[in-house]
């Protein structure tokens, strides 16, 4: 009986402890899964926050660099940088990165294209400077290492065109002869991953016809007066890339081989014809010079880098300056219209005198913004 007793209590215990034991555990399981759900969900939402800060902190480093590039930006008249505009800009710089770069490849000893680049010696570079200069006596060629920066070889006629000694031109840097504020273009234009290679089709061509690059203009120092007083006279100068070697050295070194031209005034011998004194500018609606075509350089005696940045109004006659403002309303009137002509104006040149230009004018038009963005005019000096 005990043990019936004993057993028939151990079964009781059991029935109830079981189902008890059974509905803690299923309890259990489902505190378990509604914890877990619950801590994926707060982790979830820890990632998102996570993740939304890293996307607003990439994005507050992206505006800040964008901000950074705005003040790069050439500065343009009552324009104000968009973002737009400084990712372009950005763009136009890695794009220019780039080529520079191909050039370089280009220009390394183990490149692809270096049989392309001739190698001259001092002597033959005294012959292609003779043959150049037999042709017009107002030119002189100069050869100047891209490394030191001073003069490798000289035509004989730079001295007498720049009435200088020839010794004081040898192995002296080219940039002492130029005028200071001219140097800064000079620079500009004679970089060596922008310049041309001379080559044979160069020496048996027209003296500009394979110029890749425009040429430009610098004063030059031309010697001293009775007074002491120093000198500048205009040159228009054509660079090119030429590898230069000597007798002792097996390497060759990269130079520029520029062709120096003295200009001359349009109206002295030889004077240029009446119907060729003829040349174009551009400037924005503000009047501001963009461009000036170089055959303005002998009939106005400015350079394109004296006028290019500065006001059209400054140089005009006091009494035609409303005619330039009668000229913007009608091309902002007719923007993209045919060329129109308009009264003649008084232009002042570099020597103080007034010249009169019969001018015609055209606008180029935004397609984007559908604005006239820059004024062209075409000139003719009238005798």
């Amino acid at each position: 009986m005990q043990c019936s007793k004993s057993d028939g209590n151990d079964s009781s215990g059991n029935e109830f402890n079981g189902p008890e034991s059974n509905g803690t555990d299923s309890l259990d399981k489902e505190s378990d899964e509604i914890w877990k759900q619950s801590f994926k969900q707060q982790n979830k939402t820890v990632t998102d926050n996570s993740e939304q800060q890293d996307r607003n902190k990439t994005s507050e480093e992206l505006m800040m660099v964008v901000r950074e590039m705005k003040k790069y930006l050439p500065s343009e008249r009552n324009h104000k940088p968009s973002i737009l505009d400084a990712l372009n800009y950005a763009l136009r710089c890695v794009n220019s990165v780039q080529a520079n770069n191909e050039f370089f490849q280009i220009l390394r000893p183990n490149g692809a294209h270096q049989t392309d680049v001739t190698k001259y010696s001092l002597k033959e570079l005294a012959t292609i400077a003779s043959e150049h200069t037999s042709k017009n006596t107002d030119t002189f060629v100069a050869v100047f290492s891209f490394l030191s920066g001073k003069l490798v070889h000289v035509s004989e006629q730079a001295a007498l065109i720049l009435n200088r000694k020839k010794n004081s031109l040898a192995s002296s840097p080219f940039v002492e002869l130029l005028d200071p504020q001219d140097v800064r273009v000079f620079y500009a234009h004679t970089a060596q991953a922008h310049l041309p290679f001379w080559n044979v089709s160069t020496q048996t061509a027209s003296q500009y016809e394979y110029s890749q690059v425009k040429p430009f203009f610098c004063r030059i120092r031309g010697g001293k007066d009775r007074e002491q007083e120093t000198y500048y006279y205009p040159f228009r100068i054509t660079p090119y890339l030429i590898n230069v070697y000597n007798s002792t050295d097996t390497e060759s070194e990269p130079c520029c081989l520029a062709l120096v031209e003295k200009i001359h005034s349009g109206y002295e011998a030889p004077r240029i014809p009446v119907n060729k004194r003829i040349f174009t500018t551009t400037h924005t609606p503000g009047c501001m010079f963009l461009e000036v075509d170089e055959r303005a350089v002998p009939l106005l005696g400015y350079l394109p880098q004296d006028l290019i940045g500065t006001s059209i109004l400054m140089y005009l006659h006091p009494e035609d300056r409303p005619l330039m403002f009668a000229v913007h309303q009608k091309i902002l009137k007719y923007a993209g219209q045919p060329p129109f002509e308009h009264s003649p104006i008084r232009f002042c040149t570099q020597n103080g005198d007034y010249v009169i230009l019969d001018s015609s004018w055209s606008s180029f038009v935004n397609p984007w913004s559908r604005k006239v963005s820059f004024i062209i005019g075409r000139h003719k000096v009238r005798t």
